[in-house]
């Protein structure tokens, strides 16, 4: 960061500068003006973020989320395999869907009314002068896309996976592993089909479709969201999202908006510059390995800040800043490690992907696999079923291939 800004000129302070306006950072912002901090909520005009939009009750429990805001329960998950081979994952209960228009509207709404300054602008640069916080310049369509300036103590990073506020503020803080994810937004048919279950999510872990990650078609009750991530570089996604339309019959249904963004999938080792700044959401990586789930965690990363800069605050002490992380990490890092693993192991060929898919199909697998989705930790109630799985995946890796 440089120092070139004018001393002379007065700017407005702030506690805090929440930079992107997404799940995270309205998460951020509104925990830090519940508490009374000024906080400037900073985001840019239309966009929004290509996403499955999958929520987990957990979710809507712990950040006071209203069922209203959901546009579909999906009750199934259905894994296909490189060979078509279909199965079923019954959940139990069920997983929210959100469109991210009206989801990510409706967050930053509610940090406005808990007290944050909700402007409309695009994040410009970071600088110092010689006083204390960090002056943060954006472009304002309010005032002709003129420069304004204000000074935080602190800066909050939630502008995503290609974060400016990262690389001004962390410029060595780059490289962490990504995809590429691509969906259109499409009008669902009125009801059930032969191809498609409005209360069913389908996962396509097929190379045709993404060579090293997986296309998904997710209904959200009127509109439903088919896409795909990959990291392979001239793979093309809106073909492999056309035949998904096709396997589902909806290529010739309205497209409603079509989106695509980088989706990071391994969370930084440093989320502070020591000093003033903390990143968050998918700017800081924390975005699930495996499953790319992003908006619970996204969440909680900015209620993890927050608490972070309420107590660096309140004692002068910047070494707090480290405990978003850790807090974070604490709670999260072992799935986070596990899902990393799975990711590197299963999605690397069709022959490994097919073995995958069919070990979906054991009672034991979806039993855990929908207890650690709704907890958000791994389960350890059950070590017997563990030991189960552990025996069951060995076989399959070897080639048993057990019933």
């Amino acid at each position: 960061m440089t120092t070139t800004h004018n001393e002379s000129t007065p700017v407005e302070e702030f506690d805090v500068a929440v930079i992107g306006g997404g799940p995270a950072g309205t998460t951020a912002a509104t925990d830090l003006a519940r508490k009374g901090r000024r906080v400037l909520l900073l985001d840019r005009d239309g966009r929004i973020k290509p996403c499955g939009g999958a929520v987990p009750p957990k979710l809507l429990r712990e950040f006071d989320i209203p069922e209203t805001l959901l546009e579909a329960r999906v009750n199934t998950a259905r894994m296909i395999s490189p060979s078509d081979e279909e199965v079923d994952m019954s959940i139990g209960g069920f997983v929210g869907m959100v469109d991210r228009e009206t989801f990510d509207e409706w967050l930053r709404e509610r940090a406005e009314k808990a007290g944050a300054d909700r402007r409309i602008g695009t994040f410009d640069k970071l600088e110092r002068d010689s006083n204390d916080g960090v002056l943060v310049s954006y472009k304002s369509p309010e005032h002709g896309n003129e420069t304004q300036t204000i000074r935080a103590r602190i800066v909050v990073g939630a502008d995503g996976a290609a974060s400016r506020v990262r690389e001004q503020a962390m410029p060595n803080a780059k490289g962490f592993s990504k995809v590429f994810a691509y969906h259109e937004i499409v009008q669902s048919p009125a009801g059930k089909t032969d191809l498609f279950d409005p209360l069913r999510c389908d996962v396509y872990y097929q190379g045709k479709i993404s060579p090293d990650f997986y296309g998904w078609v997710f209904p959200h009750g009127e509109r439903t969201s088919i896409g795909m991530g990959t990291a392979v570089k001239g793979f093309s996604l809106r073909s492999a999202t056309q035949e998904l339309r096709e396997r589902v019959g909806l290529a010739d249904a309205e497209t409603v908006r079509c989106e695509g963004a980088p989706l990071p999938l391994k969370a930084l080792r440093r989320w502070d510059n020591g000093r003033d700044v903390v990143l968050i959401g998918d700017a800081a990586g924390a975005v699930a390995p495996s499953s790319g789930e992003g908006i619970y965690y996204a969440m909680s990363t900015g209620r993890h800040a927050a608490n972070a800069i309420i107590e660096c605050l309140a004692t002068g002490d910047v070494k707090a800043l480290k405990l978003a992380r850790k807090r974070f990490m604490k709670e999260h890092g072992m799935v986070f490690f596990v899902l990393g693993i799975m990711q590197r192991f299963w999605y690397i060929s069709d022959k490994r992907r097919e073995k995958f898919v069919k070990m979906c199909r054991d009672p034991d697998v979806q039993r855990l696999t929908w207890d650690a989705y709704m907890n958000k930790k791994l389960v350890r109630a059950k070590p017997a079923a563990h030991v189960r799985i552990f025996f069951k995946d060995l076989a399959h890796l070897v080639g048993l291939n057990p019933r």
